[in-house]
């Protein structure tokens, strides 16, 4: 089997704990040989971890690609906002590239990577990393076996999870749309992704609700401080306490706001980082829940329900076909197969991979490799040009949502973007 050699752009949370450790655990399949990143500890714990030479670590992705090509593939793993101008030069540089989700916060900007892919005759591979879970490819095989007949609805909750809203998408990266992108794109484009693939023909009209309901200043207990840890009086009341986040149980949240793990380390991350401060009094503006629906092209409908205000973090599914239904939960790795004729119910359960996305982190880089070996121009199964699709549909679900749930049709929208693009 012929190694593939790798460079890794953007050295946080996903480039260095989902994807690059692939190369750790199958050598033989991936190497790592150069990265960029602007923060200097994380490049320097990123070059230790993967042995790699001070010629091979640079703080700007520009100087890395400005090289003459030294690997096969670029993983590009860097912040939603500079997504469009490594990947294009990635592409330009001849490289294979597999590219964190979302694409870009800019319609205009998906389209033109795709196009670039197809001009350079490169794989652009977008990280829908639930297509390649055991869950999601189970649910799939049944339906194109036939079992439930065919799809006529589908019903999706997306349980962020309590903690996960707070930590992400009001602390963090991912709270104002302007530094990331909306969050139906940066969190639920898997999802959409998700119903595009299983329902297999093109969405043709869409329409959103939802808002920013709770995390605002008017929901602060009274006498809450901008920081959680000045004096609280709301501190034994509060599920959204930073400190009760971070340490104790909360240890495993902590690796993504500090490299001091220790109990001063973390402390001093809340005192001084953003994860520390209220979520009453950050200045996130994404939504906290939204819902949309959809109608496909053969008259299928589906629901996505967005929610933050949840114990759990999973997926919950509801497919019905005119023969069967099927229903899911993706954190329990199971399903269940409803069959309307013999009035019979069978249970699959799917062995999932202890990596992160229930197996889907390794696999779609196991997939993207096989791929690229055996490359003879072959679309992926995530492509950018599969990708674009569910892209835009994001895109037009916000678009709803800002104009009061107004419907949506996807043929028009993609002329509007296509002719902004020219």
């Amino acid at each position: 089997m012929k190694q593939v050699k790798a460079i890794v752009l953007g050295a946080g949370d996903r480039g260095t704990r989902a994807y690059a450790p692939y190369a750790l655990q199958f050598p033989h399949e991936l190497k790592i040989v150069g990265v960029a990143d602007v923060n200097e500890e994380r490049r320097k714990q990123f070059a230790d971890l993967y042995r790699l030479e001070d010629g091979a670590c640079y703080a700007r992705w520009e100087d890395l690609l400005q090289r003459p090509r030294v690997a096969d593939v670029a993983i590009i793993t860097t912040q939603d906002r500079i997504h469009y101008a490594p990947t294009m030069k990635a592409l330009e540089r001849g490289y294979h590239v597999l590219l964190e989700k979302p694409m870009s916060p800019d319609p205009r900007e998906c389209i033109r990577m795709e196009q670039k892919a197809t001009e350079s005759g490169k794989l652009l591979t977008i990280c829908h990393v639930l297509r390649y879970t055991p869950f999601w490819t189970a649910i799939k095989r049944v339906i194109d076996e036939g079992r439930i007949g065919d799809v006529v609805s589908v019903q999706l909750n997306e349980n962020v999870g309590y903690q996960h809203i707070a930590h992400s998408f009001v602390r963090g990266n991912w709270r104002r749309s302007d530094l990331s992108s909306p969050m139906i794109l940066a969190k639920s484009c898997h999802d959409l992704d998700i119903l595009a693939w299983v329902i297999g023909v093109p969405c043709e009209r869409i329409s959103s609700f939802g808002s920013l309901t709770h995390f605002t200043e008017e929901h602060a207990p009274k006498g809450a401080p901008n920081r959680c840890l000045d004096g609280c009086p709301a501190e034994s009341r509060c599920p959204y306490y930073a400190p009760r986040f971070y340490l104790g149980e909360g240890r495993e949240w902590a690796r993504k706001i500090t490299d001091d793990f220790t109990e001063e380390g973390i402390l001093e991350a809340l005192r001084m980082g953003p994860y520390g401060r209220c979520v009453y009094h950050s200045d996130n503006d994404v939504v906290d829940h939204q819902v949309v629906n959809m109608e496909f092209a053969n008259g299928a409908t589906a629901m996505l329900s967005m929610c933050g205000f949840t114990h759990d973090i999973t997926r919950i599914v509801q497919i019905m076909g005119t023969k069967g239904e099927i229903r899911g939960n993706l954190i329990q790795n199971r399903f269940t197969v409803y069959d309307f004729l013999n009035r019979e119910q069978n249970e699959i359960r799917v062995h999932a991979p202890k990596d992160s996305h229930g197996g889907g982190d390794f696999g779609v880089i196991r997939q993207f490799l096989y791929e690229v070996r055996h490359y003879s121009g072959k679309e992926s199964l995530t492509s950018a040009k599969t990708s674009v699709q569910s892209h835009l549909m994001a895109f037009a679900a916000e678009e709803s949502r800002l104009n009061r749930g107004q419907a949506i049709e996807l043929g028009e929208y993609y002329t509007r973007v296509m002719w902004g693009a020219g």
